[in-house]
């Protein structure tokens, strides 16, 4: 190995880091100098930690890079790197047992990396790993070779739209910012990502902080805005410290601060943390917030362009809109609008979860199909069963039927068959889910995050939960399905924000594609996928049934009876239907329906 470049890059996003990558990268350094290499010092040989890779299923992944020569390791366990340092670094020899197979490299033939290409290659605490990739050299050129007209004039040419949930056009918002004669404006970046099973723009700060912290200079500069601030919730603390760190070593660069890279122009950000209240997502509760009072939306117009934060025009734009931009003023608006269809341009990063096999972060260029996401980046469902439907936009989004899996993934498309692109949520459902419960689940979750400031969204959606739990708990009356829909059209022309008008989605693309399964609860008091645990039965099948008393011993209810090596029976009138016998039985003599 003498005369080579060598350098470890580990996971160390929040994926890397509860599979153990602190660890592991704490072992290449120990093991390394075992063989008498010290990677603090040795030129030759480096050790960085890095975001997000992507493939979160597969973490600990590490990259082993000699001459250039790149071979990526999964699942790594601490134990395991003494073994690739002898074999794999000392004498040549990849261990291939542990290396990334075909299916790795087919999670990432699809994706287009914009937002997250250096995301996984550089180090987040090290600025100068992000510059020598090019890092703030858009900056740069915005400040010394753009007006603030070119720039918002590029970004309107590239088609990008805000990627946290409406898709509202980035440059015509930057525009109606900087044709404002206020002196005094604001820039905000919401973080305050509070969808369940996203983790987009927490991946983005982990693995990439600079990127966001460029583009938002860049956009106070075409604005003409001389404070900003991230909004970022408090649970993120990984992303809370990275972006800290980052910001402090922008000011020691010159990035931020006073008379920024000798151009005049002078910014600085600052971090605020968030309490977690799902409504600061919309923009006027965020700003609220950020003023010291309750997180609660108001009616628009004005809109914060026009009187946001303290009463100044405000832009605010979500963490992926922002790490666009620097990519965007460095290879140029047509280079960016390549990607996508004619109205939705560029890529798009999705938290693709759920019943799929392999799930993690994926950038994909807009237009793709949700069959091409589904089985080919993520390898179709899990043990071989049926795809029923896909949930897109979180809470706010709709549940897609797999009958409609060619649909192109864009804004207009979504929005035809009831759901949105939202901030990139993606959770995929198969046979085993029943959609009632589905609706019901995330009708929990924007009940409870409700700031009930307005009655239909507060009222609203406490009717919408007390009939859907009704009708799961097996206590569905006729009537319930046509006043779900009534319901839920009325909470979405009167709710004051997007979270009540958005709410009662999940309900009615359930009720438009699975009405067939709420007519099962309500009238026959069944639930097809097996699921709602007061319309199950279990029976055991005498058949079947050898009389091990497995069974037996793990009901907490003492609901089944008969004796050794005879077939048994369950008291219907004691079971509590928990399902320990039915996951306990090695027979399959245990019937569940």
């Amino acid at each position: 190995m003498k005369g080579k470049d060598i350098q470890i890059k580990v996971c160390m996003g929040t994926g890397g880091l509860a599979a153990g990558g602190e660890t592991v990268l704490r072992a290449f350094r120990e093991s390394l100098k075992e063989k008498g290499i010290d990677a603090t010092v040795d030129r030759n040989c480096s050790i960085h930690q890095v975001g997000c890779r992507g493939f979160c299923a597969r973490d600990v992944l590490v990259d082993v890079i000699i001459d250039g020569e790149k071979t990526t390791y999964q699942y790594i366990k601490p134990e395991m790197v003494p073994q690739i340092v002898e074999e794999h670094i000392i004498k040549g020899m990849p261990v291939e047992e542990w290396t990334v197979k075909d299916d790795y490299r087919q999670f990432h033939e699809k994706q287009v990396k914009v937002v997250l290409a250096d995301c996984g290659e550089i180090d987040p605490e090290e600025i100068d790993s992000y510059i020598d990739r090019g890092g703030y050299e858009a900056l740069r050129r915005a400040l010394t070779e753009m007006t603030p007209e070119q720039i918002v004039n590029t970004i309107e040419a590239s088609g990008l739209r805000g990627r946290g949930g409406a898709g509202f056009p980035t440059g015509l918002k930057w525009e109606y910012a900087r044709k404002n004669p206020s002196e005094v404006k604001y820039i905000i970046c919401n973080a305050d990502e509070g969808d369940p099973g996203a983790f987009m723009d927490r991946s983005i700060i982990e693995g990439n902080p600079h990127s966001v912290i460029e583009g938002m200079i860049i956009g106070a500069y075409a604005i003409g805005a001389k404070k900003g601030y991230v909004y970022i919730r408090a649970e993120y603390p990984l992303a809370v410290k990275r972006l800290g760190i980052a910001l402090e070593q922008a000011r020691q660069r010159g990035f931020l601060g006073d008379d920024i890279l000798g151009s005049g122009f002078s910014f600085d950000i600052k971090i605020k943390l968030g309490a977690g209240a799902f409504v600061c997502g919309e923009e006027t509760a965020l700003i609220a917030s950020i003023e010291g009072k309750r997180g609660m939306p108001r009616a628009k117009p004005p809109f914060p362009v026009e009187k946001g934060l303290w009463g100044k025009p405000t832009v605010i734009n979500n963490v992926e809109t922002l790490a666009n931009v620097p990519y965007i003023i460095r290879n140029g608006a047509l280079w960016f609008a390549q990607y996508g269809t004619d109205k939705s341009k560029g890529t798009k990063v999705f938290a693709l979860t759920g019943k799929v096999r392999n799930t993690g972060l994926i950038e994909v260029p807009m237009g793709i199909t949700l069959r091409e996401i589904i089985y080919e980046i993520g390898g179709g469902i899990e043990g071989d069963r049926r795809l029923k439907a896909v949930q897109t936009g979180g809470p706010s989004g709709g549940c897609i039927p797999a009958h409609l899996i060619d649909i192109p993934v864009d804004y207009e498309n979504l929005t035809k068959v009831g759901s949105i692109v939202g901030s990139g949520g993606m959770v995929v459902m198969d046979e085993t889910d029943c959609m009632v419960n589905i609706a019901k689940y995330f009708l929990e979750f924007t009940q409870a995050e409700s700031c009930g400031k307005c009655v239909p969204c507060r009222i609203g959606t406490k009717r919408l939960l007390e009939i859907l739990t009704r009708i799961t708990e097996g206590r569905g009356r006729p009537g319930d399905i046509e006043l779900l829909e009534v319901l839920s059209n009325d909470i979405k022309l009167g709710s004051l924000c997007g979270l009540g008008q958005t709410a009662p989605n999940p309900v009615l693309s359930t009720i438009k594609y699975f009405r067939d399964e709420y007519e099962a609860h309500i009238h026959e008091k069944r639930c097809p996928a097996g699921v709602c645990k007061n319309l199950l039965t279990y029976t055991i099948l005498e058949e079947f049934c050898k009389g091990c008393t497995l069974c037996a011993k793990v009901c907490p209810a003492g609901a089944i009876v008969g004796e050794r090596k005879q077939p048994h029976r369950i008291v219907q009138e004691i079971c509590i239907k928990c399902g320990a016998c039915f996951e306990t039985c090695k027979f399959s003599a245990i019937k569940k329906g």
